[in-house]
This record gives structure tokens, C-alpha cells and sequence, in this order.
């Protein structure tokens, strides 16, 4: 009789679902940020194209979102998985081929759907695979999406002086399909088990609808507000201060973004997680605002550090208090939502772009500041005391939380999954 496999380290687990990310997100979807001032100067891309670009990646952002709430078994498959990091890899490497804007879009729009499918798959399999670890795990794999920001806004900064936008995008390819190798191990999220795990969902679903609405609305309002400073920051950062400066403050954002989410996770340990979602979201608008209030070198810093050390948290706490809540398939819906947003963003604030970036980052800091106030409607009779695992409750609901309570850990519904 052969001895059971050791049980796989959790490690390893997460630094897959980090480098999938990474390629997703921080490479596949944000690396049109640096680019994009290089595709203004040199290939002769108006910032009206550049804002429709930017749309055609989010509305197959949303696509793929949708696809993933339509047919959960796609999200439980490693062949999309790996199929949706080789067509993004794709989409990026026929960027140079061509100078059609129409084309152009076209790759945005498959490169989006491709993230939307790669992030669903990565952060249902964290759900699945780490809720019985600590809450910084899981954070830490988010942090994936700060490293590839980061890493491709080095290489775009290393590319400025010596080479153009073509050479941009083909070091984008050749990064996301190294970070696609590292990924392609990845165990997406297993199939539910019937049975008792049915009911209990269906008595957590009741519960959590009331507040999975006020959830729902927060992150909609945040892909409205984020996607702006996240598209069109280093273009607003360099209009005012030529040079290295705008792909500099995108390196720090990414830099920002690494502990991010492992940090949110461990504040969740001690505060509930919607009164933390309403802070990140306070202080990601001011950050957001910065650049449009001032032009000085510092402002543009402060903003960078401020958008990267919030954007991925609200992400990690939002997408864990749906967990929470124990909503069915609330990831794919709330990406969805979240996607609808990010379409909405750069549309509401072309028509500000003929006169520079300023009014659109104040528009996009308004957003923020309602997804906040949405936030706090959350926080207010929030049926959950602080959990201290993501997306997993390990409490009662706070009004039947007894004294003795505090000094005794919860254990887990036998019938929770994701």
C-alpha cells in the first residue's frame, strides 16, 4: 500500500496564483499604462484613442468576468487557466504588428477578457485552497499584481532611452509568458460537494443578500475611480514633469502593491473588514487627487505610494468580505461589477481629456470617495464580528457573540466552501 502524498506546501500554492496574477493583471492588463505616453509620442495615438483602447480592455474585462459567473466550471478548469495566459502572452506580442486603432482594440479587448479569466481562476483556486490558512497567504499571492506592475514598469523605464513602443510591448510578451511558465501548475478552485454543504449555503445566502448589495455597489463605485488613476496616472504625472518621473511613480505603485494585501489581511485580523475597506477607500482618493491638486515631485510620489498601497487591499478585502458573506459565486460577481465600472470610467471622463488629465483624476477621486461612503452603509450592522482568515468567517454574527467568546476561536461551518 503506497504511503499519501505529502500535502502540497501553501507556499507553493501561492506563489503560482501570484505569478498568474502577475501576468493577468500587473503585466497583461496594466502594462498599457507606461506604455501609453510612448504610444502618445511615437505612434501617434490621441488621447481619445488612447481612452478607447483602454474601454475595449475593460468591456472584455467584463466579458470574460461574465463568463466566469455564467459558467462557474470554467472558473474549476486548469485548460482555461493556461489557455487564457497563452492568448494574452498573444494579444501583447501583436500589439507592434500594426498601427490600426481598430485592430489595436481588438487586442485589448481579447487581452482583457483573457486577465478577467485569469483572475477569476487564480483567486477562486486562493479561496478554495487557503481558507484554512492565515489571512496573509492569500495576500501576499495579490501581491503578484503589484510585482508585475512593478516589473514592467522597470522595463519600460529601461526601454525609454534606447528603443520605442514596439519594443515595449514585444518585453511585455516575453515577461508574461515567463510568468505564465511559473504559473501553469496552478490547482484551480475543486468542484462543491452536494449535499449539506447545498444547505448551508442556501441558509447563508438569505442572510448575506442585504449586505452583499451595499458591497456590490462599493466596488462597482471603485472601478469607476480606479481605473482612471490606473490608466491614465503616469500620463498625468508625465504631462506635468517630462522624463522619468510618471514610469518612476508606476514602478513605485507596483512596489506599493506587493505587501498591500498581506497587510489589509493582517489589520482584518483585529478590525472588521467593511471599516477597513471604508479607510482604503478614503485614502486611495486622496491619493488619486494628489497630482491633480499639485504638480510637485513629491505630490506625484505620495500619489503612487497612496493608489499602490490601497488598490489591490480593497480588492483583497472586498472579494473577502463576499466570501464572508458566503454569496454564491460573489468573486465572479463582484468582478463583474467591478469590470462595468472600469468601462464606465474612462468614458465619463473623455470629454475632460482635451484640457490634460487633472479634471479626470478629481472625477475619479469623487467616485472613490462614493464607493467610500458605500463602504460605510456596509460597515453598519455588519452581521460578522473580525474574522481572521480570508474568505473564510470563523465567527458568529455579532449579535449573538457572547463574552466568552473572545477568548475562545470559532471553528469553521462544516458546510462552507467556496
Amino acid at each position: 500500500m503506497t504511503a499519501p502524498a505529502p500535502a502540497p506546501s501553501p507556499w507553493a500554492h501561492v506563489a503560482r496564483a501570484a505569478a498568474a496574477l502577475a501576468a493577468g493583471m500587473g503585466v497583461g492588463r496594466f502594462v498599457y499604462t507606461p506604455i501609453l505616453p510612448l504610444m502618445h509620442a511615437r505612434a501617434g495615438l490621441s488621447a481619445g484613442a488612447g481612452a478607447n483602447l483602454a474601454t475595449a480592455n475593460y468591456v472584455g474585462y467584463l466579458l470574460g468576468a461574465l463568463a466566469g459567473t455564467l459558467a462557474p466550471g470554467l472558473v474549476r478548469s486548469r485548460a482555461v487557466l493556461r489557455g487564457s495566459l497563452l492568448l494574452l502572452t498573444a494579444t501583447l506580442a501583436a500589439m507592434p504588428l500594426t498601427h490600426g486603432v481598430l485592430v489595436w482594440g481588438a487586442l485589448r479587448l481579447l487581452a482583457g477578457a483573457a486577465s478577467a479569466l485569469v483572475f477569476v481562476v487564480a483567486v477562486a483556486s486562493l479561496l478554495d485552497h487557503l481558507r484554512d490558512h492565515p489571512a496573509h497567504l492569500p495576500g501576499w499571492a495579490f501581491g503578484g499584481v503589484g510585482a508585475g506592475i512593478a516589473l514592467s514598469g522597470l522595463l519600460v523605464l529601461a526601454l525609454r532611452p534606447v528603443a520605442d513602443w514596439r519594443a515595449a510591448w514585444w518585453s511585455a510578451a516575453a515577461l508574461t509568458a515567463l510568468l505564465a511558465a511559473a504559473a501553469w501548475r496552478l490547482r484551480p478552485e475543486e468542484a462543491p460537494s452536494a449535499g449539506p454543504v447545498a444547505g448551508g449555503r442556501a441558509r447563508a445566502r438569505g442572510r448575506g443578500h442585504r449586505w452583499f448589495g451595499a458591497l456590490f455597489v462599493s466596488y462597482f463605485l471603485e472601478g469607476v475611480g480606479y481605473i482612471v488613476a490606473g490608466t491614465f496616472l503616469v500620463a498625468a504625472i508625465g504631462q506635468g514633469s517630462p522624463g522619468w518621473l510618471g514610469s518612476g511613480a508606476w514602478v513605485l505603485v507596483g512596489l506599493a502593491a506587493v505587501p498591500s494585501s498581506a497587510l489589509w489581511a493582517r489589520l482584518g485580523r483585529r478590525w472588521s473588514r467593511p471599516g477597513l475597506l471604508l479607510t482604503a477607500l478614503t485614502v486611495q482618493a486622496a491619493g488619486i487627487a494628489l497630482p491633480a491638486l499639485t504638480g510637485s515631485t513629491a505630490a506625484a510620489l505620495g500619489s503612487a505610494v497612496l493608489f499602490g498601497a490601497t488598490f489591490l487591499g480593497v480588492s483583497t478585502l472586498a472579494l473577502a468580505t463576499g466570501a464572508q458573506l458566503r454569496f454564491p459565486r460573489s468573486v465572479a460577481l463582484l468582478t463583474a461589477g467591478y469590470s462595468v465600472g472600469q468601462i464606465l470610467g474612462p468614458l465619463v471622463v473623455a470629454p475632460f481629456l482635451r484640457h490634460g488629465y487633472h479634471q479626470a483624476l478629481l472625477l475619479a477621486a469623487l467616485a472613490v470617495l462614493a464607493a467610500a461612503a458605500a463602504a460605510a452603509v456596509l460597515r453598519a450592522g455588519f452581521p460578522y464580528a473580525v474574522s481572521d482568515h480570508m474568505g473564510a468567517d470563523h465567527t458568529l454574527p455579532v449579535r449573538r457573540r457572547q463574552a466568552s467568546d473572545v477568548t475562545r476561536p470559532q471553528a469553521p461551518s462544516p458546510g462552507h466552501r467556496h
